[in-house]
């Protein structure tokens, strides 16, 4: 397998994805409004945390395992393995929405705002399909079937934006918010039902789980404590964040919105590296849990060095972009300059945070589950003493402060680790490279949009500034080795020669 060839495939469908995602974000916010964004946004991050318990841990989980039967020649194994993972996640999701559902009243009370509540139990619904769908795109996972992964991913989100446009267009007059939680309940039931049938035309068999319920159980708990703790978090600070402004003088509207432009504008553009950097990891799992299985070490620790390579090419290539447009991009996209300030002033996150995104996936797929949810706690920590301490003092900057917090603890605490398992990380050169190239791009983009704001309107100094950076940086990456420019060029030349050739 070509792990770059692979995850451009991959990466192709998660740039199409976060792009349409992306599209559908700038409709909503101006649609909704920053504060209809925060409520919806509060609703679905209480919903994750219970969709995270049902099967979040389940997928890369099974995916290891799957690797790990693989390796041994276990075909019938992996069908156990399988059929354990859907049990699994049916025995937490379908109790979990009937008590939800009887005890209504009493859970509405978890929401600081009662629109809230309509939102979250309308995705309630959805919650048993779209588990056994993370189930069923873990085994495409864990079984090398990218594409399959990917383009049932990319439907979703197509059907999501498709339903909820055609919603918003069709019933005005409708609750926008409500409208848009029906959307993304239609799009996990078909999307459900899209992975099932692929499932079972490829051959996928439903066998007796005997003997892999309790080894798969035991394995993904870890990884869902984690990630549930992570929805947790989340819907703590979507409660918190907000009474702490109003604690420091927001009115509830306000604080709302404060909250809406962070984690409604800000974080999906901070989110932009997650469509190459998750590319990488989606394809190195498999093959990573493989060859340690295996017990071919050297190959474990080339496949590290190269992804981790990989990452901080992709984010430090991205740093210019993001300090010295973000303002600009924050206006473009959502008409909001606070966002665009924020957007330039979190642009450093993307390191840590890149880099924890991959190593934890690394971690993972070597069986330390355990200690990548210790990790993620301490930088959790950290995130919530941010909101707690800081809203008085930095009003919404607080929740900025805490994420680049949060990214730099369990970056530093993942790559110790990291080390400390496959041997010595020698990133030293690299990262003072990558230094060299991104730093004076970054400058240079600075110099060039003060001059040109003075003479050009916004869009053309807005796009002039971008290719500069761009030009820039390919010059610097390519002097410093760290991307073969010509080679990329000449091979993108033989393949148009050749396409011309072979056209009559």
């Amino acid at each position: 397998m070509n792990l770059y060839r692979t995850a451009a495939v991959v990466t192709f469908f998660n740039a199409a994805e976060h792009c349409l995602g992306f599209l559908y974000r700038i409709i909503l916010s101006r649609t909704l409004g920053a504060e209809g964004l925060g409520v919806y946004q509060a609703a679905y991050s209480v919903f994750a945390v219970f969709l995270t318990v049902s099967s979040s841990g389940l997928p890369v989980t099974l995916s290891r395992i799957l690797s790990k039967h693989r390796a041994r020649g276990h075909r019938l194994k992996e069908q156990s393995a399988s059929t354990a993972a859907i049990l699994l996640s049916l025995c937490f999701s379908v109790p979990m929405t009937v008590l939800l559902f009887l005890f209504r009243d009493p859970f509405t009370g978890v929401f600081a705002d009662p629109r809230c509540a309509d939102v979250f139990y309308i995705l309630l619904v959805g919650l048993s399909c779209t588990s056994v769908y993370s189930v069923l795109r873990g085994v495409f996972w864990g079984n090398k079937r990218f594409f399959a992964y990917s383009f049932v991913e990319l439907v979703e989100e197509m059907l999501r934006i498709g339903v909820g446009i055609a919603l918003l267009l069709l019933l005005p007059a409708a609750n926008g918010i409500t409208l848009t939680a029906v959307a993304v309940l239609v799009s996990y039931v078909f999307s459900f039902a899209i992975a099932a049938v692929y499932f079972f035309v490829r051959g996928g068999k439903l066998r007796s789980p005997r003997g892999e319920l309790k080894p798969l159980l035991f394995s993904s708990l870890p990884v869902t404590a984690m990630r549930t703790s992570s929805s947790l978090l989340s819907s703590l600070i979507s409660v918190l964040f907000p009474f702490m402004l109003r604690a420091a003088g927001y009115s509830s509207a306000a604080a709302m919105r404060e909250y809406g432009i962070v984690y409604g504008m800000v974080m999906p553009v901070m989110a932009v590296p997650c469509a190459f950097i998750g590319s990488i990891a989606l394809v190195l799992v498999p093959e990573l849990s493989e060859q340690f299985y295996r017990g071919n070490k050297e190959q474990v620790s080339a496949l590290v060095g190269r992804a981790l390579r990989a990452t901080l090419l992709i984010s430090g290539a991205l740093l210019p972009f993001y300090l010295v447009c973000g303002g600009d991009v924050g206006i473009m996209l959502y008409s909001n300059a606070t966002s665009g300030a924020l957007i330039s002033q979190c642009a450093f996150q993307l390191l840590p945070m890149s880099l924890t995104m991959i190593t934890t996936s690394i971690l993972n797929s070597l069986g330390c589950e355990k200690k990548t949810l210790a990790i993620f706690l301490a930088g959790s920590a950290g995130m919530l003493l941010s909101v707690l301490v800081l809203p008085r003092f930095l009003g919404s900057g607080a929740l900025i402060v805490g994420m680049i917090g949060d990214a730099c603890i369990t970056a530093f605490l993942s790559l110790l680790l990291l080390r400390k398992k496959t041997g010595r990380l020698a990133m030293g050169s690299f990262c003072a490279r990558l230094a060299c190239a991104v730093l004076p791009a970054a400058a240079l983009g600075y110099a060039v949009r003060s001059g040109l704001v003075l003479v050009l309107s916004y869009l053309p100094a807005l796009a002039v500034t971008m290719l500069v950076i761009l030009a820039t940086e390919l010059v610097l990456l390519s002097l410093l080795r760290l991307v073969d420019v010509r080679a990329l060029f000449a091979r993108f030349l033989r393949k148009k020669r050749k396409k011309s050739l072979a056209t009559p």
